[in-house]
């Protein structure tokens, strides 16, 4: 037998602990410390409930002498964190035919033979694991309850309390270390080895004579955090039954619709109200409290963090900081970053039933309803007549920018985290589902085949849950996005602790707009080669790519400079003040050449050429490996014209934005896929001769700064050699780790999520940045890179600048910003600012509230 050294009556001066008791008993002590009418509670350490677990038997006679005589408990879980769960609570252990009798003198007859057969019910339950089935029979009495239980276990109901507690927290010990209990808290976060602590409680019982009966309450609408009083309270009821007591539970404040405490009982309501002020003070927190009502007397049994939508977390974060009830950076801390995109997306109805059609990979946050769409052309037709659609492909390619541009969602059947539909659909803010395999997509036919052999026509009605990476057949209920200002001045917040600098991805003026709502600090990528995909561009592209000569690539060009002036002077303005970093033209040519016969047939006749003339132009472009081609720097070298117009029309733009309130519009060009320091200087040389041609031709001084996107492996390893000549070093992520890896970003989501479940990576490499393999050719660059120059910007503008892991390298390595897409800002500055928050010089340990200080849940 035990002795009873790991268990302890929770007093005000009680020693409980989080990480020893659990938060439970925690909050319980501190309810007590309030003041507030808690019943005699013990605490059961967590290492006491794991030797219980393995069947030792504690001193359970000195337990039950903290309770004096007759004593009838209940048993509730306690685990570290109030998400990990735990078994189900068990009330009314003790009833046994001498506790019936005893208590009908004292709550009535009735009462107690209720008592009496709600914990035969449970113990059969819950501990013997029987089958609820068997107490449904009519006017069930407590001797058919005994004969119900003895018959299925052969053996006689325990009458012992001892042994009943004993068996009760045994089985919740046991539950805690089965399989499926263990696999499910894991889900949400918790360690293998999470502990169980457990706390005994003296009944309020809810039962009798006089006003007695249960309820909940709480102070906050849950939807959106706002002031409110709401909950039920139950006559002749115990624990939560009053949140599924339907027509019989009473509303708490007085209501047209029904009976409410706050009439019946006004007294109590007063004292509940001034209790829910009281937990608020206390306990720093929003709660919800149970209470129970024996004969007129309140008790309070238990408190848990109050149930809340992410919008409604920052709207509670944000009023009790303003209350000065914890400080502004507790506030920050409250809201996890990966609660963000729920605000600032629409989303599936947390009630909405969904039948799903699809599951592939999350890889846009959000929702959204419309009918389906096989190509940009019907997109484009959608949107025009005010119709919401969303667009399916088996994948997409820049030729589809325009049909996402008119979707409202993307739903692909090849493609993971870091594929061409996932990065654009971001930077739109737009739901996305990729990597849908288990569906069979016909553009020809413009239907889909999902696995159980349902058959999706163009028209028909979807709903996209890019948050979940599921399809949904039909219209589904959705949330609507909750941006606004409590939000605002959270993140304003987070930036004046933050230490590392965000901007964003932003292609078009729309998602620089997007940035600039979001506070960016400025753009980090800019990829130019989006802004061609327009119609009349495309067209004028592609006479550019047949062209025979320079010269009439030059003049074909000519007539794109414009275009590119126009829309690189709109960024420069709407981001006044901020920087805006454009990269160079990076794909291969071929992308921007048709691949349907259609399209094959127009460019024929744009240009005046025989179907079967441009098909072999086309045929000659193509590339074994187009991703390792010629493409990024090299085109810029051999094909030279491209990045002479790109100049030219940048430092027009620059010229063009600059006004008296933004007098100097310093722009930062960008030459991707280096891999060579000859490759800069030659780029480089070019882009001085343009600058210098404007500066002769206007009388206007030009300035502006020139960086490398380090994207291969190469470039990594010789970035001091790079840095002779670029005054930032820009790491993209995406493309390094496609060839660290020797991986396709668009073909990993097959087996990639086989990968991490085998444990061959710990997490998808294009999700989460790979800190051994891709993380180390960082660290070489950043070294490399600012011995040569100290001064040297650095950051990173691939995807994995909006993972809050990620974020916590980058700034560990000390780069100066991270970059990512524009609806990944908010995450981004809120992640940066945790990370400094907990502390400042290790980033990487768990921040930890203090033991003896208030609750706080987490």
């Amino acid at each position: 037998m035990l002795d009873s050294i790991n268990f302890e009556l929770i007093t005000q001066t009680a020693g409980i602990s989080r990480r020893l008791h659990g938060t439970r008993a925690k909050c319980l002590q501190r309810l007590i410390r309030l003041g507030m009418p808690v019943p005699d509670t013990v605490a059961l350490s967590i290492p006491l409930v794991r030797k219980i677990a393995s069947g030792q038997r504690p001193d359970l006679k000195q337990l039950l002498d903290h309770f004096g005589s007759w004593p009838v408990l209940s048993v509730r879980a306690s685990t570290e964190k109030p998400e990990w769960g735990g078994p189900s609570t068990i009330l009314n252990i003790g009833m046994n035919r001498a506790n019936e009798a005893f208590f009908a003198s004292k709550l009535g007859a009735e009462a107690a033979r209720k008592l009496h057969i709600k914990f035969i019910q449970s113990y059969a339950i819950e501990v013997s694991r029987l089958d609820e089935d068997m107490f449904d029979v009519p006017d069930l009495t407590v001797e058919k309850a005994y004969e119900a239980y003895e018959h299925e276990m052969e053996e006689e109901f325990p009458q012992d309390i001892e042994v009943q507690l004993f068996e009760v927290l045994k089985s919740m010990a046991r539950a805690w270390e089965g399989t499926s209990a263990r696999l499910l808290r894991m889900s949400k976060g918790a360690p293998e080895d999470a502990g169980l602590g457990l706390v005994v409680q003296r009944m309020a019982f809810g039962l009798g004579k006089g006003e007695s009966g249960s309820g909940v309450i709480q102070f906050i609408n849950p939807e959106d955090g706002a002031p409110k009083r709401m909950g039920r309270y139950l006559p002749q009821s115990q624990g939560r039954d009053a949140l599924s007591g339907e027509g019989r539970a009473m509303y708490l404040t007085s209501d047209p619709r029904g009976e409410s405490l706050q009439d019946n009982q006004p007294e109590i309501y007063q004292e509940l109200k001034r209790l829910g002020g009281v937990s608020r003070t206390g306990l720093r927190e929003e709660m919800q409290i149970e209470f129970t009502l024996e004969g007129g007397k309140l008790s309070i049994l238990d408190a848990v963090v109050a149930p809340r939508s992410a919008r409604a977390s920052v709207a509670t974060a944000v009023a009790l900081a303003k209350d000065d009830i914890i400080s502004e950076a507790d506030a920050v801390l409250r809201i996890e970053p990966k609660a963000i995109p729920d605000l600032l997306h629409q989303q599936v109805h947390a009630d909405a039933k969904r039948d799903v059609i699809s599951q592939g990979i999350a890889a846009s946050p959000g929702a959204a309803t419309g009918k389906l769409v096989f190509d940009t052309v019907a997109a484009q037709a959608s949107a025009a007549q005010g119709e919401a659609c969303i667009l399916v492909r088996r994948e997409t390619s820049p030729e589809d920018i325009r049909g996402m541009h008119a979707a409202r969602g993307i739903l692909t059947e090849r493609g993971g985290q870091t594929s061409h539909a996932a990065v654009i659909a971001r930077g739109l803010g737009l739901p996305c589902v990729s990597g849908a395999s288990d569906l069979d997509i016909d553009p020809k036919a413009k239907m889909l085949t999902t696995k159980d052999g349902r058959v999706f026509e163009a028209g028909d009605i979807i709903t996209l849950d890019g948050t979940a990476g599921q399809a949904l057949a039909g219209q589904v209920q959705l949330v609507e996005a909750g941006i606004g200002g409590p939000l605002e001045t959270l993140l304003s917040w987070a930036d004046e602790h933050r230490d590392i600098g965000v901007r964003a991805n932003a292609d078009t003026p729309t998602e620089a707009a997007v940035a600039r709502k979001f506070e960016a600090e400025g753009i980090g990528l800019t990829r130019t080669e989006h802004m061609f995909f327009a119609e009349d561009r495309l067209t004028v592209l592609r006479e550019a790519i047949f062209a025979e000569d320079g010269s009439d690539r030059t003049a074909a060009l000519a007539r794109l400079l414009p275009m590119q002036r126009d829309d690189f002077a709109e960024l420069f303005t709407i981001m006044s003040h901020r920087p805006v970093c454009l990269r160079l033209f990076d794909p291969p040519l071929h992308e921007f050449l048709p691949s349907s016969r259609g399209g094959i047939r127009e460019m024929a006749e744009a240009m005046g050429l025989s179907a079967k003339e441009v098909q072999q132009r086309i045929d000659g472009l193509k590339e074994f490996n187009p991703m390792l081609g010629m493409r990024g720097v090299r085109l810029g070298i051999t094909v030279p014209e491209i990045y002479d117009m790109q100049a030219r029309a940048i430092f027009e733009a620059a010229l063009q934005a600059q006004t008296d309130d933004n007098p100097k519009v310093v722009p930062e060009i960008m030459i991707p896929l280096v891999s060579a320091k000859r490759e800069v200087e030659l780029v480089k040389s070019r882009i001085d001769a343009v600058a210098a041609d404007i500066m002769t031709k206007t009388g206007e001084t030009l300035d502006y700064r020139l960086g490398v996107m380090v994207e291969t492996p190469r470039a990594a390893l010789r970035a001091g050699d790079i840095a002779t000549h670029a005054g930032f070093l820009s790491f993209g992520t995406n493309d390094m780790t496609q060839m660290t890896y020797g991986l396709s970003r668009d073909d990993a989501g097959r087996f990639m999520s086989d990968y991490v479940k085998k444990g061959v990576f710990p997490e998808d490499p294009f999700h989460a940045l790979d800190r051994d393999g891709v993380g180390e050719l960082l660290e070489l660059a950043v070294e490399r890179g600012r011995k040569v120059r100290s001064k040297v910007t650095l950051s990173v503008c691939g995807e994995h600048g909006g993972d809050p892991d990620s974020i916590a390298f980058c700034r560990s390595l000390g780069l100066d910003y991270v970059s990512c897409s524009p609806y990944r800002v908010p995450i981004a500055r809120l992640a940066a600012a945790h990370l400094a928050i907990r502390d400042p010089k290790a980033v990487e340990e768990d921040f930890e509230f203090p033991e003896d200080g208030s609750f706080v849940p987490e």
